[in-house]
């Protein structure tokens, strides 16, 4: 038996831990993912950031761009159809030239069918939307400059050069990207003074118009993304962490049930062993005082003898007997209780009364102390009986020649309040938590010099419970020991008679 319990914790611990250590795996795993998608995320976000604030800049250019071309002290735009192909050719040169610098260019635009000798002002303002948005937007994404006459040239250079990126845009966009793909963490654009080792830092991009040749070079930082990795995975974390309590619990919970299962089983086999001698003992007895009357001619006096004799044996079975149906009561939790008002005081003097014979041969003394001798409870009273003379058969037992037994009755918080204190050896301190359990009893090395089965605590305490009170132990070792019951009053009115729940 104890193979196969150790066989079985064995294997469940195993499983236990196997268990745990998969989900601890599995929340690692998440975990890791969630950085290296975290990781991504911030990069792709930070460069759909940058395009934004870029083209922003870029877009200011080409306002500013426009406006030159539309201002004929600046720019000179013609066209005609002096070609090839007779397609209109616009042309651009600077309004004042630089001395020694005059450039003009020429272009023509596809889709423009229309043939013009001199330009309009609604093909002039298509051939400058042309340049902006298109021509001049392209240059600027490839970071070139175009110098399409000396002066624009020049002027388009100087804006290109001053044009540095805006943190306050990039923020904003930046921040705005983040919450589109679920992110909702502190951040700082090019953070210097970041010198958190722990940090998650975004590749470095450059936002210059004209790179690689012009820097401006940005990162972003993630002081503490740890808020954002518990927002992402605290449903699984929770539910992970608590599938792992349950499991360890029950495990626990197991274990405990099959230790104690074990425990109590081989407290039955000693109870087995040691009833099956308690039961041959008076049995033979028996038998060889019925034999003695029988196959002798006895006296009158020696039939009498053994009449006797077998009347104590008799008597010493019914108490094996009467231990065994108490362990069986105390075990059916389901059978109804005969509850009728019961006078706890009276109940006490007849168990005393009834107890005399022992406490005399056993030289102990019994002290009682009854405040109010009217106190009633709602109770099976022979039951109630059974319990409470339990507790004085322990204590007459167990105390010792000479001493006293001091029974006390009380009330105390609408509760009865009965108490049972002897001065013997007392309960060590690790066994108390124990006394009540079936079967069990303190031990007490080789020596066996009272009897017992371990049942009569366990009984008592079931019998209390089952009244709706509580049985509770005192004790110091060599100072005695106390047990405590408590169990509601009901009060009765002397007018009417009836019973009142306290």
């Amino acid at each position: 038996m104890k193979k196969r319990i150790k066989l079985i914790l064995i294997l469940m611990s195993v499983c236990v831990t196997g268990i745990t250590g998969l989900q601890l795996y599995w929340n690692y795993q998440n975990y890791n993912r969630t950085v290296i998608a975290f990781k991504h995320d911030i990069n792709e976000a930070l460069n759909v950031a940058i395009d934004r604030e870029m083209d922003a800049r870029e877009q200011k250019i080409v306002t500013r761009f426009k406006g030159w071309l539309a201002d004929t002290a600046f720019i000179t735009i013609t066209c005609n159809v002096q070609n090839r192909d007779s397609a209109t050719v616009f042309r651009m040169k600077d309004s004042h030239p630089y001395p020694g610098g005059d450039r003009e260019v020429n272009f023509g635009i596809t889709d423009f069918k229309e043939k013009l000798h001199q330009v309009t002002p609604e093909a002039k303002k298509l051939f400058i939307n042309h340049m902006g948005d298109s021509t001049l937007r392209h240059h600027l994404k490839d970071g070139i400059v175009y110098f399409y006459t000396q002066r624009l040239g020049d002027s388009l250079q100087k804006v290109v050069d001053k044009s540095r990126l805006n943190r306050a845009t990039l923020d904003r966009f930046y921040k705005e990207e983040l919450l589109l793909k679920g992110i909702d963490a502190p951040f700082v654009i090019a953070p210097a003074k970041l010198t958190n080792k722990n940090s998650f830092l975004t590749r470095t991009i450059n936002a210059g118009l004209q790179r690689p040749h012009q820097k401006d070079l940005v990162f972003a930082g993630f002081e503490s993304p740890d808020s954002f990795f518990l927002r992402e995975m605290k449903w699984l974390l929770v539910s992970s962490f608590l599938l792992i309590g349950i499991t360890i619990f029950c495990y626990a919970y197991t274990v405990k049930t099959l230790l104690s299962q074990q425990k109590l089983a081989e407290l039955k086999n000693d109870f087995v062993n040691n009833m099956t001698h308690e039961l041959k003992t008076p049995i033979a007895t028996i038998n060889i005082a019925a034999e003695a009357i029988q196959g002798f001619n006895l006296s009158k006096v020696s039939t009498d003898e053994y009449v006797g004799i077998i009347r104590q044996q008799a008597g010493n079975l019914a108490n094996l007997v009467d231990q065994i149906l108490k362990n069986v009561i105390s075990e059916q939790e389901n059978v109804s209780l005969n509850l009728v008002a019961v006078n706890t005081g009276q109940v006490i003097n007849k168990i005393i009364t009834d107890y005399k014979p022992q406490s005399d041969a056993a030289g102990v003394s019994i002290n009682c102390e009854i405040a109010d001798k009217e106190l009633t409870t709602m109770a099976d009273e022979s039951l109630l009986k059974n319990a409470i003379a339990n507790l004085l058969d322990n204590a007459i037992k167990y105390s010792g020649n000479g001493s006293v037994i001091n029974i006390n009755q009380s009330v105390e918080n609408g509760n009865i309040i009965i108490s049972v204190a002897d001065s013997g050896s007392g309960i060590p301190q690790q066994y108390q938590d124990k006394v009540f359990d079936r079967f069990f009893r303190v031990p007490s090395g080789d020596i066996h010099n009272v009897k017992g089965y371990g049942l009569g605590l366990n009984y008592a305490k079931s019998i209390i419970e089952r009244h709706y009170g509580t049985l509770t132990l005192m004790s110091n070792p060599g100072n005695g020991t106390e047990f405590i019951i408590s169990i509601p009053l009901i009060y009765h009115e002397a007018s009417t008679g009836t019973v009142v729940g306290g």
